[in-house]
């Protein structure tokens, strides 16, 4: 009889394995599914404050406003697009009209000014590119693959664009459609607390999307402010993409520091380093400094402290956990997701003593 239970035991968690393998498999295949509905769920927390509005003050039906606020998202999509595609045919045409041979003499001049000004040994900035691996090993017939890799995904892009849209809405117009699916899972009886868990989550992730998009917005005008202020060509468009990066944290800022200083060293390619490149750079840096030191002691304490209920450094350490698990993506979306587990915490173990100190605040 023993052996027959050892058996048995065996046997099932052998089929447990399998289940989990095989749940994994699906997963994984499914995983573009995944991410349509990710995204889609994103848009509808950002989204659920103008659904709300648009009830409360213009008595709208649940279909209307989620097609009104639907609209608003692409509308505010199809501005973005507006202010990036312009500035890629332009700089399209920048490139194919350059003289390669003035910019390089542009740059070997800027290298010998930097040299002598900062007392380094002169570098030959050409013959260094020449030599990096990635140029060494590019070859001119990789382009056409890429062309055809690119039109290929084309229409897997409008599959994906109609995916998250036709979900969005059908989130937008019943926001009870995810509770429904949940609780499908719990015991008779144990609903509610279900239903507890997703509301709070719902409530904590639409503030905390909304926040990123005031962050943002905030980040563009400094950022814009600074460029124009110093006749940086397409300034709005690059203070949007160097906000953008500040989603990445930690990183982010960094790169988009990176990004802004060589686009000011682009606009000045044939001025004197000493005399009027390295001012203008030491000016800027310490503009896009200020911009960061705001966003650290005001924005992002009030979009972590009032939207997910967490101290700063909690958050600091969620997110470096995330980055070694997952890398970029995972810093990305490390907040959202301990979000979620803490309020799901705070529901179903909220007998354990870590777990009362983590959500006190939820």
């Amino acid at each position: 009889m023993k052996a027959k239970e050892i058996s048995f035991g065996v046997l099932k968690v052998i089929a447990i394995l399998a289940g989990i393998c095989l749940l994994l498999w699906f997963i994984f295949k499914i995983q573009a599914l995944l991410l349509y509905v990710g995204i889609a769920a994103v848009i509808s927390l950002i989204g659920r404050p103008v659904m709300l509005f648009l009830k409360r003050r213009f008595r709208f039906g649940n279909t209307l406003a989620a097609f009104v606020t639907l609209i608003l998202v692409i509308a505010t999509f199809a501005l973005v697009l507006r202010i990036f595609v312009p500035i890629i045919i332009e700089q399209s045409k920048n490139i194919s009209d350059i003289d390669f041979d003035l910019v390089k003499s542009d740059l070997n001049d800027l290298n010998v000014q930097a040299s002598e000004y900062l007392g380094v040994e002169k570098i030959n900035l050409i013959e260094a590119i020449k030599r990096t691996e990635y140029v060494q090993n590019f070859n001119l017939e990789i382009i056409p693959s890429f062309i055809d890799i690119f039109f290929r995904n084309v229409a897997s892009f409008f599959v994906g664009l109609f995916s998250v849209l036709f979900i969005a809405f059908f989130l937008l117009k019943d926001e009870n459609l995810i509770v429904r699916a949940v609780t499908v899972f719990a015991n008779p009886g144990k609903e509610e607390r279900f239903v507890r868990v997703l509301t709070k989550i719902k409530e904590l992730l639409s503030r905390y999307f909304v926040g990123l998009l005031f962050q943002i917005m905030i980040l563009t005008l400094f950022y814009a402010v600074l460029l124009l202020f110093f006749n940086v060509n397409n300034a709005i468009a690059i203070a949007l993409i160097c906000a953008f990066l500040n989603i990445v944290p930690y990183i982010g800022p960094l790169i988009g520091g990176a990004v802004m200083l060589l686009v000011v060293v682009s606009n000045n390619l044939g001025a004197d380093f000493s005399s009027e490149l390295l001012p203008l750079l030491i000016y800027v840096f310490i503009g896009y400094a200020v911009a960061q030191i705001f966003d650290n002691l005001i924005t992002q304490p009030v979009i972590f402290g009032k939207s997910v209920k967490s101290h700063p450094l909690e958050i600091f350490i969620v997110i470096l956990i995330g980055g070694y698990l997952f890398g970029i993506a995972g810093m990305i979306l490390a907040v959202p997701s301990y979000t979620a587990l803490k309020v799901i915490a705070k529901e179903f173990l909220s007998e354990y003593k870590i777990v009362k100190r983590l959500t006190k605040n939820l």
